[in-house]
């Protein structure tokens, strides 16, 4: 049988679920035990681009517009806004000013009429620079 390993008879059984590879989780939450010690990273560097930045952009502005009536932070977003629209106009950019400005809008729309528009802005500029 290809792919399919037998269990090894002197080795006891453990709580590890295996993940492919060598990757393993030891302890998890399937009965009520706690989880500690899993971690989980991934490099998201070049899934997006520019173009995906300043689409993501233009539909944040039509977001902020639409609900601007209903943001206390709508002027700090409009700010954002033309950083990062100045940033995509600079040649090259400042990769940290957009770094920054990834790691902040997530905490000025949290929980706003626009939260989906500006995580997703910053996903797009981490996934570009980060």
């Amino acid at each position: 049988m290809i792919g399919r390993r037998r269990p090894d008879p002197d080795r006891e059984p453990s709580s590890a679920i295996h993940i492919g590879g060598d990757s393993v989780a030891p302890i998890q939450n399937v009965v009520g035990r706690d989880i500690s010690g899993v971690h989980q990273s991934a490099s998201v560097r070049n899934t997006a681009g520019p173009e995906d930045v300043r689409d993501l952009l233009t539909a944040f502005r039509a977001e902020l517009d639409r609900n601007q009536q209903d943001l206390a932070t709508a002027p700090v977003l409009r700010g954002v806004t033309e950083t990062i629209d100045a940033q995509l106009a600079a040649s090259p950019p400042d990769e940290g000013v957009l770094m920054q400005l990834a790691r902040t809008l997530p905490a000025l729309v949290v929980g706003t009429a626009v939260q989906e528009g500006g995580q997703a802005l910053a996903d797009a500029i981490t996934g570009w620079i980060g």
